[in-house]
């Protein structure tokens, strides 16, 4: 892919979103005058990211890591509600020439200070590429009802959650199984079951009569796991049992190993990107989150 990088940036305290467009503006003008033709145009979506302080870094790893695979404009939404009233941004510009183009992918950091954390979606709307598919990625557990989580559900094609980060589980899938009429749902943490559910599937029939699942791994995984099953085997007896690890290091059916599955887990930044390819819903992972509860 790229073997360059074309990058700038502006940083503005207590802005406005007018401002923040004309620099974005300023900042398309003057890296095609560099020779990175940004003004043709390569994103292909607007992505969301509510990421509070504590998620922040761990955001901006993975969009750093997502690099030039998804050109697109990318809003990080930083919600600082006991701060002073206030908006504060960085935009960032980065091109990476390919031959005789450039693919241009535009970050947009907004920390939003007190009573601008209650309302993103009136600042995310004007920033939003029209007639693109809009995704939100959210960190941490969502604010089930809340003003910001409903608006910004609101305003998208699809919400992107990772449930490994949730503890309230699996009551908290609950919460995700609602809002699956709204719009499109994807979970990393589903995402990471991939490789075993691949490798369980190839065991049927055996596994047909399974009574008990024990997963070494994430709570978040372990239920998906037995979820899945519990809705392709149309079984809702299944038991879970729980060995716990950072990882899905292992299945047991009734007590016997599963051997492990090939390949390696994929990286945060390539799970995501993954997910971004993504534009409708997924029955069977809404089955198997149906299904935890069962």
């Amino acid at each position: 892919m790229a073997t360059s990088l074309i990058e700038d940036s502006w940083t503005g305290e207590n802005t406005s979103v007018s401002e923040i467009e004309r620099e974005l503006a300023r900042l398309r003008d003057a890296t095609a005058a560099e020779g990175a033709q940004p003004n043709l145009r390569t994103s292909v979506m607007t992505h969301i990211a509510w990421a509070p302080p504590e998620w922040q870094a761990a955001a901006e790893e993975t969009l750093a890591g997502m690099a030039e695979r998804h050109p697109s404009r990318t809003l990080l939404l930083v919600p600082k509600p006991g701060e002073p009233d206030g908006l504060d941004a960085q935009v960032s510009l980065r091109c990476f020439p390919v031959g005789d183009r450039a693919i241009c992918g535009e970050v947009i950091e907004l920390i939003l200070r007190g009573n601008r954390a209650a309302a993103p979606a009136s600042l995310a709307l004007p920033l939003l590429i029209s007639d693109l598919p809009v995704f939100l990625r959210w960190r941490g557990l969502p604010e089930w009802g809340s003003g910001p989580f409903e608006q910004l559900v609101d305003i998208v094609d699809r919400l992107i959650v990772d449930s490994t980060e949730w503890d309230d589980l699996p009551h908290a899938y609950t919460h995700l199984a609602a809002l699956f009429p709204r719009c499109a749902a994807s979970d990393i943490a589903w995402a990471r079951t991939s490789r075993w559910r691949t490798h369980l599937a190839t065991l049927w029939p055996g596994i047909a009569d399974v009574g008990t699942v024990r997963v070494t791994g994430t709570a978040a995984q372990a239920w998906l796991l037995v979820g899945w099953l519990r809705s392709r085997l149309g079984r809702p007896d299944i038991e879970l049992q729980r060995d716990d690890a950072e990882t899905l290091k292992g299945v047991a059916l009734d007590g016997a190993p599963v051997p492990l599955p090939p390949g390696n887990p994929p990286l945060p930044s390539d799970v995501l990107s993954d997910e971004l390819e993504r534009f409708t819903r997924d029955p069977v992972y809404e089955a198997a989150v149906l299904a935890t509860s069962a």
